[in-house]
């Protein structure tokens, strides 16, 4: 038995609309972007929705559009595109540490980076888990800091019945290992309809439609980028969105089935806690061992075909290119770094499937 880490779920009739849609001859930003983008306004109670190529691109736009540059606090505990689109648009990254149990942006930790210099924070909820952003929301208003939301791992997960997204400048992940997909693709979420009418332009080479005099007309109106999503990959979101809901269970039935089993193999394997008031959507299923066994049960799993991996080691704060910017200790970061192991969980994984990568860990703890 062989079991991958992810794998996305599309059924014969998405292939089916990929074609369709490709024979169209409509292969760019087209009218199944309008439908994507007013699903998921619908689905996730947002005013302003814009598809793109990637959730990457999506932070570089939320960053510009804040109109200034400055210091931008973010989790060392991420993925390397969220210090990326930071300083990719001239500002700087301060990194903040994260919580033991919930793997997110510790608020102690975050109000202790704060400077005069400090203009906006992004919130990266991690493996599925929204972060406290009742008290984030709080402490920004206090500030005068603007949030965003690198909300690429929870696509469909509440804090307090509000879906993530929805706080600040959401920004979405539909790659092959997220909780839909577009192959590639992002999407940003406003409330604001200035950042909304910016990132439409911003994402479109700079130009402001309504600046047409005639109808061939192209009139920049900023230095944009080439950030859209095709129409066929539009149409691929677009029906997968409809499937989220079904996709985000199947993932809680499967952390049920992990949890369960954990709790019997060993004490001392810790697994994943979801708040009282919090949905999780499981992009992720992540347990914390001895960071003495850590590398040896990676390993293990993978020679026995279980595709288990590490999210995130190293941190952004150890990588060659962004010590510079490490000011603080980041101890639970470099804790957590050392002691995760991601467990391979998607929609179509069987219990079977769930029970031999239990058996696995088991067998490893007793020998």
């Amino acid at each position: 038995m062989k079991i991958p880490l992810c794998k996305p779920s599309i059924d014969k009739k998405e292939v089916l609309l990929m074609s369709k849609t490709l024979k169209s001859n409509w292969l760019t930003h087209g009218p199944y972007n309008k439908k994507f983008e007013k699903e998921f306004c619908k689905m996730f109670n947002i005013r302003y929705s814009i598809s793109m190529n990637s959730c990457t691109s999506a932070l570089e736009c939320a960053i510009k559009s804040l109109g200034q540059k400055g210091e931008i606090i973010i989790p060392s505990f991420t993925w390397v595109s969220t210090a990326n689109a930071v300083l990719n648009c001239g500002s700087t990254p301060i990194f903040a540490d994260v919580d033991l149990e919930t793997r997110n942006i510790n608020l102690k930790s975050f109000s202790k980076c704060i400077t005069k210099k400090t203009i906006a924070v992004i919130v990266v909820h991690y493996a599925g888990l929204p972060c406290d952003m009742k008290e984030i929301v709080k402490l920004c208003k206090q500030k005068n800091i603007k949030i965003i939301e690198d909300s690429a791992e929870t696509l469909g997960a509440k804090l307090k019945g509000k879906y993530t997204g929805s706080f600040g400048i959401g920004c979405f992940s539909f790659f092959p290992t997220k909780n839909i997909t577009t192959t590639e693709g992002g999407m940003l979420t406003t409330n604001d309809k200035n950042v909304y009418e910016y990132v439409q332009k911003l994402i479109a080479h700079g130009i402001d439609k309504n600046k047409k005099k005639k109808f061939w007309h192209r009139v920049a109106v900023l230095p944009g980028h080439n950030f859209r999503m095709p129409n066929h990959l539009a149409a691929l979101g677009h029906s997968q969105l409809k499937k989220l809901t079904k996709f985000n269970y199947k993932r809680n039935k499967i952390a049920k089935l992990y949890t369960l089993g954990i709790s019997k193999i060993s004490n001392r394997i810790f697994t994943p806690k979801i708040p009282k008031g919090y949905t999780h959507s499981f992009q992720m299923y992540t347990i914390r061992v001895d960071k003495k066994i850590r590398n040896k049960l990676v390993s293990y799993l993978n020679k026995s075909n279980i595709e288990a991996s590490v999210h995130f080691d190293p941190p952004l704060h150890k990588m060659s290119y962004l010590k510079k910017f490490y000011k603080k200790r980041l101890p639970i970061t470099e804790k957590l770094c050392n002691e995760l192991i991601t467990l391979p969980i998607y929609p179509e994984m069987g219990r079977n499937e769930v029970n031999y990568v239990l058996n696995k860990i088991k067998t490893f703890y007793k020998n």
